[in-house]
Parts: structure tokens; C-alpha cells; sequence
């Protein structure tokens, strides 16, 4: 993949997008772990997987700007993407904050960054190619 102004321009705007992403993400994910008081990986998960819906659709319209009818099979790329981004995130914040020590919404921010990079790469590759 060759990194060109118009790929440099899709990286922002996907930033943009994964920002509000998460801010809806750590909203859910603190709610459901401090005010809900359900377990914090499924509340990892929630926060995580309701960002990658939304996600799909700001990025769909604004930031690939795509067409392709066949929204089913591309939401069902990207949400596996997403999945396998999960699986990353959830093993970066178990090993940070169980091994490590670490504060769960710091090793969380971690786990976020090096997601963000797998989610792009993989998306510009198979999801809106």
C-alpha cells in the first residue's frame, strides 16, 4: 500500500471518525463498568462493538466516500475486522492491567492506538477497496 495525499486524507478522516467512535466507546464501556456494574471486559466489549457500528457508517459515507450495494457483505468485512480488533484490544488491556498493573482506562488508551492501525490497514485493504 503506497502512502499518497489521498490516502493521507482518508487516515485523518477515519481518526476523526474512530474519535467520536470513542467517545462513545469509553462513554458505554464506563458505564456499564462504574454505573452498571457489569463485568469491565464485557463492558469492553459493548462500548467497543457499538463504536465499530457506528463507525462503519461515518466511514461508509465520509471518509471512503463508497457506493457498493452490497452493504451487507462490506459491514460484514468490516465488522470482522473489527472483531479481530477486539480480541487485540482485550489482550493489550488484560496483559497491561492484570500483568502489569497498569490503570484499566490507560492500558485501554494503549489498546485503542494500536487498534486504530490495525483497523485502518485492514479496511483500506478489504472492506472499502
Amino acid at each position: 500500500m503506497e502512502f499518497t495525499s489521498e490516502l493521507f486524507w482518508k487516515l485523518l478522516k477515519f481518526g476523526a471518525v474512530g474519535a467520536s467512535g470513542l467517545v462513545l466507546d469509553f462513554g458505554l464501556t464506563y458505564l456499564g463498568k462504574e454505573k452498571l456494574g457489569i463485568s469491565k471486559y464485557l463492558a469492553n466489549a459493548i462500548g467497543f462493538c457499538t463504536a465499530a457500528s457506528t463507525n462503519f457508517l461515518f466511514n461508509r459515507w465520509w471518509t471512503f466516500s463508497d457506493t457498493n450495494p452490497d452493504i451487507t457483505s462490506q459491514f460484514t468485512r468490516f465488522f470482522l475486522i473489527a472483531l479481530v480488533g477486539l480480541a487485540i484490544n482485550t489482550a493489550i488491556i488484560w496483559f497491561a492491567h492484570q500483568k502489569k498493573g497498569m490503570n484499566f482506562f490507560v492500558a485501554k488508551i494503549l489498546a485503542v492506538g494500536v487498534v486504530v492501525i490495525w483497523n485502518f490497514v485492514m479496511n483500506v485493504t478489504f472492506t472499502f477497496n
